[in-house]
């Protein structure tokens, strides 16, 4: 069967497009097809650009910084020996107290008259036990009576002493001088022994309290110097008092302590405070906040350009921030730091320094 006339000439112009495409293929007819792209080639292979600043190292004193909050020295609730109706309350609460002060006073009741014969039977047995004696020297009583009349005297002698605790006892007294910041206990209300009359709380010398890192724990040792800052701007200067030896076994931290003068009593217990720590000296870079940026492990610090003009990582710890920067140590000796593009390099990567700051 014979093609048409038509069939055979569109066969052959499709043959020949076929060829032309093949053709130009194997003899580069695209090498001037696209020259924007040969000429953009060697730009995207280009070392990215970043810019540094030098940054030389310093020595610089090492802060422990934590937050605290003031704590009163010691917290006592002053609480009845003896059962009786309040009878009076003499101080108001809120009041700074004398060591001794009468907190709370009880009824007397019937101790004083429980005093007065004791007394009395004292008497009565002092009297007896020099009359026996007497008579022993003449020889009209013998060994065992007198000294059965001195165990009387001691008896009753033991009463006075009983009787004299148990009336003292009906007024409750500061332990140590302080402030009493909470009563209990009003006029008409029966105590019995161990019940509270009120609170009393030691301002002077007052503590600083916080929870200091594990990794700073080491660092801090009592007698050190510490300042705190309170809210209002206020410092105090004191000494660490104590520093835990055990973690909270939920947060990892231990327990700091440091004592600080307030002799006129002007800070309160339970004021948040800042505190600072001296803890040593060392090797310290002064660098933009801006230029801190994380790792893929999360870590913080610093990229910075190699001698070859690659980028690497140090991680860093923050000692202060200011408004110049902050100091930080982690790096050694002076480091161009990449302060624009630090976040767009990757270590080992080869970059180009657009500008020396």
């Amino acid at each position: 069967m014979r093609l048409k006339s038509q069939y055979v000439f569109v066969i052959g112009v499709a043959a020949l497009v076929v060829l032309y495409f093949v053709v130009r293929g194997l003899f580069g007819g695209g090498h001037t097809a696209n020259p924007a792209q040969a000429k953009a080639t060697p730009a995207a292979n280009a070392a990215p650009a970043v810019q540094v600043k030098l940054v030389p190292e310093s020595v610089r004193e090492y802060d422990v910084v934590l937050r605290g909050r003031t704590q009163a020295t010691r917290t006592v609730q002053v609480k009845s020996e003896t059962a009786g109706l309040v009878a009076a309350t003499p101080v108001l609460q809120g009041t700074v107290v004398r060591q001794g002060a009468v907190l709370c006073r009880l009824s007397v009741d019937a101790r004083q008259a429980t005093l007065d014969q004791a007394k009395a039977n004292y008497k009565s047995a002092q009297l007896q036990q020099q009359a026996a004696a007497e008579l022993s020297r003449k020889g009209y009583r013998s060994p065992t009576q007198v000294l059965a009349a001195q165990a009387a005297l001691d008896s009753a002698q033991a009463s006075v002493r009983q009787a004299e605790i148990a009336l003292r006892q009906v007024e409750i007294r500061a332990p140590f001088t302080g402030v009493f910041d909470h009563r209990d206990a009003e006029v008409g209300t029966y105590l019995s022994p161990g019940q509270s009359c009120g609170v009393m709380i030691e301002l002077n010398p007052l503590l600083i309290v916080g929870d200091v890192p594990e990794t700073d724990a080491a660092k801090l040792h009592v007698g050190e110097p510490a300042v705190a800052t309170l809210v209002d701007g206020q410092k105090l200067q004191g000494r660490i008092r104590y520093v835990a030896r055990d973690a909270d076994p939920a947060t990892r931290t231990y327990h700091l302590e440091i004592i600080v003068p307030n002799g006129q009593l002007a800070v309160r217990s339970g004021l948040s405070a800042d505190v600072r720590v001296a803890a040593g000296q060392g090797p310290a870079h002064l660098v933009p906040v801006s230029a801190l940026v994380l790792d893929a492990a999360g870590r913080q610090g610093l990229r910075y350009v190699t001698a070859d003009e690659r980028v690497a990582f140090a991680p860093v710890t923050v000692l202060e921030q200011t408004p110049q920067g902050a100091w930080v140590k982690g790096l050694a000796g002076s480091t161009r730091i990449i302060t624009v593009g630090q976040s767009y390099v990757a270590e080992g990567q080869k970059v180009r320094v657009a500008a020396a700051l």
